[in-house]
């Protein structure tokens, strides 16, 4: 489809804004590492969600009445799970319950990697250096234990920025030969241990230090500290206005054919999966969850619901070739949240006839979806599943809660009347460009 007027004119500006703004997050090595770590983590998140869940069966047999298989098949896994819940909690303590460790080395492995330094040296040394002011190990008459309070979802941050800010200090030591150098014929593998040597020993010293300044000062240690300056911006980062314009950011990369998701990842990954663990710690705990933002909220409701819709719109409304095939190609990988054959297929890249109605209906769901999670309409979001599980059985699966999937079809069943006129509209477009070219 050609542009021209005043629809070209639009595009060109958005262009102008955008792809500069795109290529500089896409540069930003700080923000890189902290989304590739996140990915790194994925499989963590879902062994840790379904061993709580099996831990921790969404069933109360004080409230359940009848006596078919389903409800004896739900009391039984109850009271297995009631039975062996000290094992079964076994996977999710090592894994959520401790995600604050994975992500430390996580971050520094992908930023030490990115700078050309040692990468399990760097992992290692902020690693270390995070326990130091995170779980110092304490004696007690008993014997001596360490801390988990600050090595789960709460302390996600804390480790983010050690992370960063110790693999900062090891290239700035490496970089400016404040290593210990051993003789050339030392081998590499023996060498370079001792390079982060020093970088370590300062980090660990550094920081140990400066948890010792903040406890006297304000009796609590670094990490409270730090928890404690950040919490209000990350309340603000979970609120309605941010939500929608994180998910405008995305769709406007996605516009111009850029992956949205990885654009905007780095903020809003470690945002969603520290929610996640909370929102299971919170489960684990038999407490009242608290995130909203949390897994994958914003792909359930938004673009997943809305390209399925849109899917369907053309397979009700268009005529013309190119859309014709598409609507034979794209249903199955659009089922599994595969949605590349309809943006560059439509294409819905630098398309404002899809622009429009796509941007409508997702910032349409996430409000719905929100609201009725925010008045406990639907559960919270506390499991995390594979990105490729059909868009209405996550709904239910990472709330368990069966009016999730409920609302989801509702919600897409009314995207796809409002996107049936825009797509209609385009559709004729193709039918003239067609015809234009057969003649």
């Amino acid at each position: 489809m050609q542009t021209n007027g005043f629809i070209g004119k639009f595009q060109e500006k958005l262009e102008k804004i955008l792809l500069p703004i795109s290529e500089k997050l896409g540069e930003q090595r700080h923000l890189a590492a902290v989304r590739d770590a996140m990915g790194i983590l994925i499989p963590l998140t879902i062994i840790g969600g379904f061993a709580i869940l099996l831990a921790q069966p969404p069933v109360d047999p004080t409230t359940m009445t009848g006596s078919n298989f389903f409800y004896q098949f739900l009391l039984t896994w109850y009271d297995w799970a009631s039975a062996n819940s000290n094992i079964l909690f076994i996977p999710y303590n090592l894994t959520l319950g401790a995600i604050s460790l994975y992500v430390v080395g996580a971050v520094a492995y992908r930023l030490a990697e990115r700078y050309g330094i040692p990468k399990l040296e760097s992992c290692f040394t902020a690693l270390l250096t995070f326990l130091c002011i995170a779980a110092a190990p304490q004696t007690l008459e008993t014997g001596s234990f360490m801390p988990t309070a600050n090595i789960g979802a709460g302390g996600m941050f804390t480790a983010i920025l050690v992370a960063i800010i110790v693999v900062e200090i090891t290239n700035f030591c490496v970089k400016h030969n404040v290593t210990i150098k051993m003789p050339a014929s030392v081998p590499p593998n023996v060498a370079s241990p001792f390079k982060v040597l020093i970088p370590m020993a300062m980090n660990v010293i550094g920081f140990i230090l400066l948890n010792v300044v903040c406890t006297q000062m304000t009796g609590g240690g670094l990490c409270d500290l730090l928890s404690h300056v950040l919490q209000p911006l990350l309340s603000a980062s979970e609120s309605l206005p941010s939500i929608l314009l994180l998910l405008l950011l995305s769709q406007m990369f996605w516009f111009f054919g850029i992956h949205g998701d990885n654009m905007v990842g780095a903020v809003v990954t470690p945002i969603i999966t520290m929610n996640i663990a909370l929102n299971l710690e919170a489960y684990q705990a038999h407490q009242e969850m608290t995130h909203i933002f949390a897994g994958q909220f914003n792909g359930v409701w938004g673009g997943w619901c809305t390209y399925i819709a849109l899917l369907i719109a053309m397979i009700l409304v268009t005529k013309s070739k190119q859309m014709r095939a598409l609507c034979k190609l794209a249903p199955l990988s659009t089922a599994f949240n595969i949605n590349e054959p309809l943006v560059f297929g439509v294409p819905t890249v630098l398309n404002v006839f899809t622009l429009i109605p796509t941007l409508l209906c997702t910032i349409l769901n996430i409000c719905i979806a929100y609201a009725c999670t925010y008045f406990d309409i639907i559960g919270k979001t506390y499991l995390v599943l594979p990105w490729t599980t059909p868009a209405p059985l996550a709904a239910f699966l990472s709330t368990m809660d069966w009016k999730a999937p409920v609302l989801w079809i509702l919600l897409c069943a009314l995207d796809v009347l409002i996107i049936m006129p825009f797509i209609k509209n385009y559709d004729k477009t193709l039918l003239a460009e067609e015809a234009k070219n057969e003649a």
